[in-house]
């Protein structure tokens, strides 16, 4: 059975961004991926790659003051939330969060949104390190977000991505 989590090294934001095309090829219909990390650690530049996977040249910004962009790609809705400027969690309800369950959902600052953010299939957590680069740790807290984090593996290995022993990927 594949690991439930792994770190990856995030040495630029090309490869963040690759990463996030990545993701964007393992992707099922539904699914809610939590981005964390600090101000500047890659979590928009990853639903960049991401996005920009299903439509290159696409111009794709945070959603920070809109908190929520959505993106048609064919059959598939994206939705890319960004809950860092949420007053109050209860702002979720009246942003209609619910309608936007059974599409994927890319959440930057989930834990802005308290127990009105919808549970996670897929937590990113990203990190600047000590060398001014950046790390992303993987966590698949269900069965749907472990079946993406092996989807990823499977395309990051395609890639040509080559795991550190110690991360877990391997």
């Amino acid at each position: 059975m594949m690991p439930s989590l792994f770190r990856i090294d995030l040495p630029d934001a090309a490869t963040t961004a690759s990463l996030g095309s990545a993701l964007a090829r393992a992707l099922p219909r539904t699914c809610v991926i939590w981005l964390r990390g600090d101000l500047g650690a890659g979590k928009t530049t990853l639903a960049r790659g991401a996005i920009q996977h299903f439509q290159p040249g696409a111009r794709v910004k945070s959603p920070t003051y809109s908190l929520i962009e959505t993106y048609e790609i064919g059959d598939l809705t994206l939705h890319h939330l960004d809950l860092y400027r949420l007053r109050d969690a209860s702002e979720l309800e009246s942003l209609g969060i619910r309608d936007l369950e059974g599409d994927v959902m890319l959440i930057e600052w989930p834990e802005h949104g308290g127990e009105a953010t919808p549970a996670a299939d897929l937590q990113l957590s990203l990190a600047h390190t000590a060398t001014g680069q950046r790390t992303l740790e993987a966590v698949a807290p269900s069965e749907r977000g472990s079946w993406v984090l092996h989807q990823l593996r499977q395309f990051l290995q395609a890639d040509g991505y080559k795991p550190a022993a110690d991360d877990g990927f391997a």
